[in-house]
């Protein structure tokens, strides 16, 4: 038995160890069940419970979460539209996200791919000092995908 500032009470039996540990107004906490003879502790069951509890929850916070985000361009964009999704794509990348881009083709533009491998070869090579290429452009059904990933050597948070 381990008393609660950690020093060796030593065998007793448990009716025993309960009283003592009810005298104290603490709980006794089976520690190691597996041993011969059981190791048991008196602690504040209650507060390390929340210890435990606090510290999970520190740790979650600082965990960050990697998502997938997604932006979808057209095969006939207009300049400022591709310059401000390359922004956008670039701050999704900065704070360390992977994006997803979809060219959608409509109707006849499935006639003229090669306009929207073009749109994906420029954002590849405009976005290629924060991201770098994970999958490469590939056709799925009536959409053109392709998957960038923040690039590893620059700091994630560099902005």
């Amino acid at each position: 038995m381990i008393d609660f500032d950690g020093g060796q009470i030593g065998i007793l039996p448990t009716r025993e160890a309960l009283r003592l540990a009810k005298e104290r107004g603490y709980d006794l906490v089976e520690v190691s069940p597996n041993a011969r003879p059981p190791v048991c502790k008196i602690m504040d069951y209650g507060k390390y419970k929340y210890q435990l509890s606090k510290k999970e929850r520190v740790s979650r916070k600082k965990q960050h979460t990697i998502q997938l985000k997604e932006m979808r361009l057209r095969p006939k964009i207009e300049e400022h539209d591709y310059q401000f999704k390359a922004k956008h794509i670039r701050e999704f990348l900065k704070e360390g996200n992977r994006v997803k881009i979809f060219v959608v083709f409509r109707g006849r533009e499935m006639a003229h791919r090669e306009f929207g491998s073009k749109i994906l070869e420029r954002l590849q090579n405009d976005l290629s000092d924060v991201g770098a290429v994970q999958q490469p452009p590939k056709l799925e059904g009536r959409n053109l995908t392709m998957i960038l990933i923040p690039n590893l050597n620059k700091g994630a948070k560099d902005a």
